[in-house]
């Protein structure tokens, strides 16, 4: 499992032209899930989107995290990020989990988050086409493993 985190003031994911979540500033995380991800792999990657410091504190350094300042969380599922890109001009998923498997720890991850943090946890739409739009402030962005 992996997710690409970005710093944003806001972010929305719309499916077919409606919005399906929303944030105003917090945290996108683009989630790939890959084949054996285990309960506590996921359980760990839900700590560290939830506690990962990357936002400021009254000096100005990256020292606070989501459930310091209270941002909204914007998950969506995006299998691509487990691609293999080591050779070729074209990426295989033979690397990401089986649609199914996917599905069950994304959601699995999106329950832990939703559970954890009592602020705004918002997602896209599983296996749909969907347009990402956010800004990112900083930029700040980061690849997380658990």
């Amino acid at each position: 499992m992996l997710a690409l985190i970005q710093r944003v003031t806001q972010a929305q994911v719309e499916v077919e032209g409606e919005v399906v979540g929303r944030i105003g500033p917090g945290l996108l995380a683009l989630v790939g899930m890959e084949p054996g991800d285990t309960d506590a792999m996921i359980r760990r990657m839900a700590e560290r989107l939830l506690g990962y410091r990357v936002f400021a504190d009254d000096a100005g350094r990256m020292n606070r995290s989501l459930t310091d300042t209270a941002g909204g969380l914007l998950l969506v599922s995006q299998f691509t990020l487990a691609a293999d890109t080591a050779s070729g001009m074209r990426p295989s998923f033979t690397t990401a989990a089986p649609p199914a498997e996917a599905e069950r720890g994304f959601n699995h991850l999106v329950a832990i988050c939703r559970e954890k943090h009592v602020t705004r946890v918002e997602t896209g739409r599983f296996g749909a086409h969907m347009v990402v739009s956010l800004v990112n402030d900083g930029p700040v962005t980061f690849l997380l493993r658990p």
